[in-house]
């Protein structure tokens, strides 16, 4: 590599070695290159786009100086770091949340994952609004675990998810900041400098969908995939927020032809500190690094959760393989009304409402005369018997959650809420349904012949839908040419 331009090493390896790199032949050009590929990385804020220095009015000297694109340590294209005494942090995104349970006042929000349990060391937000010529400080106010140590993993240099939080001066309430660095002592000359995110509430939608990190380098679903997102699309779903490490040609295709449409959201994401990121490396770190992997997971889902907590009035995280189904064919806004309405009344408001999870399996295909018509690559609409047990209730469950009340996320439940604990409602099973396609039950079922593959029973629930998902599924299909 010919062409290193001093002072710049840290950030352009990153990118070099993410592809970004287009054998530019001057500095001119591989800066510019550079600055437009920066100006789409989530966490960094915009004025990098403009000029790697910083704004003009933000003060260069003095205690806690601005910092420059150079002075600013990467990690993995999407990271940001800060060493301490004790143990690393790797931030991802930063939010600002007003939301009226927000007890302390106007809140950042920062996620990160650090290489320590129960960390103990104390950091400040300097915290950058427009105009003004130096930060305002706030000292952080905690690190919300958002792990249990009961799941694995609770151990010293094991990259931990936390949520972070500093609340914005009393002096400074009513705006919103530009970004914010977060640093150990008050007046450090930051490594680290991150957008805040924030979009202002406006009328909601009912619902968005966030997904986990797609990681299929060689499974081609593209077919199960179009599928999935049309059928979302008929139960109201009014957009889907995708995260992607590395896909197949064709599900790239799809992703590619709904982003164009509006309907889906697509996030690249990178693992953070020294996990792999080399795509077939990572592939195998995941599958095999089960612990690690959820550990991961609950970056994007609370990076979808805090994009959009004043856009939806219900988010769901679901797999590719996962369906909340109404057993009389209502859609989702029908089927959260009737629910609301006949819930018993409480005096805490309701942070999560929650669908027993139920096994479709792949090996067990309907051969019933209905389905004639039908198309063989529509999977789930040819999949129609289904255990008779559903899961324990609070196992593998998925929910609604409302964005007003959580204030973090698991794949199956809410972590914390606003209002303290977080109560959730549980949906009887003749109501509604999650239905979990796959080749076999999820890891940590003990006995899954004898509990749910033993006994199996016709279930034709999405047939409701089926001739509106054919007709649009099958439009979408010959489109991308996966169809003739």
């Amino acid at each position: 590599m010919k062409n290193k331009l001093p002072g710049f090493k840290t950030i352009f390896q990153n990118y070099f070695l993410s592809g970004i790199y287009l054998n530019k032949t001057t500095h001119g050009d591989i800066l510019s290159e550079a600055i437009t590929s920066i100006r789409n990385v989530p966490p960094l804020p915009y004025i990098f786009g403009t000029d790697v220095n910083g704004p003009k009015y933000y003060k260069k000297s003095g205690c806690a100086q601005f910092p420059t694109l150079y002075d600013l340590e990467f990690n993995n294209i999407y990271w940001q770091t800060l060493r301490t005494c004790n143990g690393t942090f790797y931030f991802y995104g930063a939010y600002f949340d007003d939301r009226e349970r927000v007890s302390k006042g106007p809140t950042l929000r920062i996620l990160s994952m650090m290489d320590r349990i129960e960390p103990t060391v104390k950091t400040y937000c300097q915290i950058w609004f427009q105009g003004e010529q130096k930060p305002v400080f706030s000292r952080m106010q905690g690190y919300r675990f958002m792990w249990n140590r009961k799941w694995g993993n609770f151990k010293q240099n094991i990259l931990q998810p936390y949520l972070l939080s500093c609340v914005v001066p009393r002096s400074h309430f009513g705006q919103v900041p530009d970004s914010v660095s977060v640093v150990e002592h008050r007046c450090d000359s930051a490594k680290n400098n991150l957008r805040v995110l924030y979009s202002e509430p406006r009328k909601k939608e009912n619902f968005a969908v966030c997904v986990k990190g797609l990681d299929y380098l060689n499974d081609d679903l593209s077919i199960r995939l179009v599928e999935w997102i049309e059928l979302l699309g008929i139960l109201g779903v009014g957009k889907i927020y995708f995260y992607e490490f590395s896909v197949h040609p064709n599900i790239s295709k799809v992703l590619r032809y709904y982003e164009q449409t509006g309907k889906i959201d697509v996030t690249p994401i990178t693992l953070p500190g020294n996990q792999p990121n080399e795509p077939i490396s990572r592939n195998i770190y995941l599958h095999k690094k089960v612990v690690h992997k959820r550990q991961n997971e609950l970056i994007p889902y609370n990076d979808c959760l805090y994009r959009n907590i004043y856009n939806y009035h219900f988010i769901a995280l679901l797999d590719i393989d996962e369906i909340i189904m109404s057993r009389t064919g209502l859609n989702w806004k029908e089927l959260i009304m009737g629910i609301r309405k006949n819930a018993t009344p409480s005096k805490k408001p309701v942070a999560s409402y929650c669908f027993r999870n139920v096994y479709f399996f792949d090996d067990i295909k309907s051969e019933l005369q209905d389905l004639v018509g039908t198309p063989n690559y529509m999977h789930m609409l040819q999949h129609v018997h289904r255990s008779r047990n559903h899961t324990a209730a609070g196992r593998f469950e998925k929910c609604f959650h409302d964005p007003e009340i959580v204030s973090s996320l698991h794949n199956h439940f809410a972590t914390s809420c606003l209002t303290g604990h977080c109560k959730r409602y549980p949906v009887l099973t003749d109501i509604a349904q999650m239905q979990h396609y796959r080749a076999d039950c999820a890891r940590g079922v003990k006995d899954c012949s004898g509990q749910y593959r033993s006994s199996t029973i016709l279930d034709p629930t999405i047939w409701h839908y089926r001739v509106e998902l054919k007709l649009r599924a099958e439009k979408v299909l010959r489109e991308l040419r996966f169809l003739i």
